[in-house]
């Protein structure tokens, strides 16, 4: 009885604060702050502009970036993997859309967004996927923590 009541207590005193910022007018600024995150690294995208793409990213060893079945460590390995897949030879960046965007503030310092990315490529083609992300607010503004990135077959 004593550990189940310890359980109900340690999960209210975390679950109290976040359900009492839930519906708040922070939360607004939280999802229009996140949202033009993404929209400053979809612009980026499109004029060809990696390195403004990835400052959306935090830039530690500590950021995760999983593509796939495949996980990257830190902003510098995204950067590369970034550069290996759109800009090595052979291989272009193309338009890049963001669309359904589900942006979920978790605290005054914390959201999880879902949403699709749409590329349309030169030659036609149009790789697309879903995308899970993580941000965080720091002093220096939102900025992506962790990317679970996912390609359609």
């Amino acid at each position: 009885m004593r550990m189940g009541l310890t359980r109900l207590l340690a999960a209210l005193i975390f679950l109290v604060p976040v359900l009492a910022h839930a519906g708040s007018s922070s939360d607004q600024e939280t999802k229009a702050a996140v949202e033009n995150v993404l929209r400053t690294q979809q612009a980026a995208w499109n004029r060809n502009d990696l390195e403004a793409f990835m400052a959306g990213y935090w830039n530690s060893p500590q950021l995760t970036f999983f593509s796939d079945v495949h996980e990257t460590s830190g902003w510098q390995g995204a950067l590369a993997r970034y550069r290996t897949r759109y800009q090595g030879e052979g291989k272009e960046m193309g338009k890049l859309e963001f669309a359904e965007l589900r942006i979920e503030p978790l605290g005054p310092d914390a959201a999880f967004v879902r949403g699709a990315w749409h590329l349309t490529l030169s030659d036609g083609k149009t790789p697309h996927g879903i995308f899970r992300l993580v941000f965080r607010r720091f002093s220096d503004g939102w900025k992506i923590v962790h990317d679970h990135t996912s390609a359609a077959e």
